[in-house]
């Protein structure tokens, strides 16, 4: 069994993959502030999408969004304000989706678009 750090990995390279392969431009990975990170960042048309991943190899306890609560929405947030004023990208509208990654013989995807709203 994979530890859950390249779980996590593994969730989100193949999340890049889905979103290049359905037409998003993906800008920045990983991107850290002290507020928070956020898992991609991604453009499609007019549009700065901001992608929390979350990566299970069963919903034992719980499906992957589930765990995108207030608190690390918020913190996912305010990262993102963060980004748009250090990479000079005000100009976009923003959206904040999740990504369930689900690991098993052939990993499953779930986009959730507009997860959250603030």
């Amino acid at each position: 069994m994979k530890n859950n750090i390249s779980k996590g990995i593994l969730g989100e390279n193949e999340a890049v993959e889905y979103l290049i392969s359905k037409g998003y431009r993906v800008v920045d990975r990983n991107y850290r502030t002290k507020v928070g990170e956020i898992d991609i960042i991604a453009i499609k048309f007019n549009i700065l999408v901001f992608v929390e991943v979350k990566t299970r190899t069963s919903i034992k306890y719980g499906y992957p969004y589930e765990s995108v609560n207030w608190r690390k929405q918020q913190k996912i947030y305010k990262s993102s304000l963060i980004y748009m004023n250090h990479k000079k990208m005000n100009n976009y509208q923003i959206r904040y989706d999740i990504i369930e990654v689900f690991l098993e013989e052939k990993p499953k995807i779930n986009h959730i678009e507009n997860a959250f709203c603030i």
